[in-house]
């Protein structure tokens, strides 16, 4: 790789440069890497920040809402400063605080069949942090059929659900192996009916950043086509395969 990494770089990842996974090289692939996170919520928040700390160089941020008082219990980048203030706009002027390098492009939209083609092409790596499954369903047909990497979370109550999808694989099994879209309603994921606890959503969001950091170095073992389901109140961890439908 041409990059050269300067002493500021190196002094700032110098714990993750330290390790024998990543060192030089795989720190250059991440600040040369483009990622995607849409929703700026209780999961894009941390996997924004830890992304930015690793040195991601490349990040675009998409969410159309403002920012509410209900949202700060769980959504880490914000205070009551940012009150009725863009969730996009107030992200990147705190990342850039973490990170004066990183280039981050806002998308003050929400994703539809018109908009969302433009945006994702650009991006190597893709984060689905949406609350409604109308988005989830858009963004994993738009990466199965571009073969994106796409690292998906879902959270209620004291839950978490991690699904990663590497779609350069054509055997990979997609959300709709999971989720049959007649038969899902956004209420199991809307906090203002079913409620969330903090630190369920950081802790699923930290996960997705792991995956995609995973990803970008080629290493450790791949989530790809399994789902991790995580009950934070009773600690009970599992991860299960998902088959891939035929007709899907």
């Amino acid at each position: 790789m041409s990059l050269k990494l300067d002493k500021n770089q190196i002094e700032r990842f110098s714990r993750q440069i330290i390790l024998k996974n990543i060192g030089i090289m795989g720190q250059k692939k991440i600040i040369q890497s483009k990622v995607l996170i849409v929703g700026m919520g209780g999961l894009g928040c941390p996997v924004a920040e830890f992304l930015t700390r690793a040195g991601i160089g490349f990040l675009g941020i998409v969410d159309p809402d403002n920012i509410d008082v209900s949202n700060i219990h769980r959504q880490s980048l914000y205070d009551v400063c940012d009150l009725k203030k863009s969730k996009v706009i107030i992200a990147k002027k705190k990342l850039k605080k973490i990170n004066p390098k990183i280039k981050i492009s806002c998308y003050k939209i929400r994703l539809n069949k018109k908009n969302y083609n433009k945006i994702i092409k650009k991006y190597d790596y893709i984060v689905d942090g949406s609350d409604n499954f109308q988005t989830k369903f858009l963004i994993n047909d738009f990466c199965k059929n571009k073969r994106k990497f796409l690292v998906t979370g879902a959270i209620n109550k004291f839950d978490g659900h991690i699904f990663t999808f590497d779609f350069k694989n054509k055997k990979t099994p997609c959300i709709r192996s999971f989720f049959q879209e007649k038969n899902v309603s956004d209420d199991i994921m809307n906090c203002e009916y079913e409620g969330i606890l903090g630190t369920v959503a950081g802790i699923i969001g930290t996960i997705q950043a792991n995956e995609i950091l995973k990803k970008i170095l080629n290493i450790g073992k791949s989530l790809n086509g399994n789902i991790l389901i995580l009950d934070l109140l009773n600690l009970n961890f599992r991860k299960v395969k998902l088959n891939k439908l035929k007709n899907v």
